[in-house]
């Protein structure tokens, strides 16, 4: 059964990058070793991994991966660190529960 993973990893820059892929060894290896020019952690590397998930299915995994890079900073730190109570938070409506604190 192949795997599939979503990733974020934190940059040298204090950003984070979310990503895809099927062998994250590899495409770890291919952040920090600057394989891709174009890439936007090119020039914000090393990079560190922060937080993986497992998908059997690739179109879930696909689904994952863009819905985590809508999040915003405050609520892709509160899934790294777990911290399930801020991350509800953190997707409440704020014109229906006002702003996170």
């Amino acid at each position: 059964m192949k795997l599939y993973f979503v990733y974020i990893v934190q940059c040298n820059d204090k950003s984070y990058y979310v990503g895809m892929t099927s062998n994250m060894e590899q495409r770890l290896n291919e952040h920090n070793s600057g394989k891709y020019p174009d890439a936007y952690t090119f020039s914000r590397r090393p990079v560190e991994l922060k937080w993986i998930e497992q998908f059997t299915d690739p179109d879930i995994a696909m689904d994952w991966e863009k819905k985590l890079k809508g999040w915003s900073r405050k609520k892709k730190e509160a899934l790294i660190l777990n911290d399930w109570d801020r991350l509800i938070r953190l997707s409440k409506n704020y014109t229906q529960f006002g702003k996170p604190k």
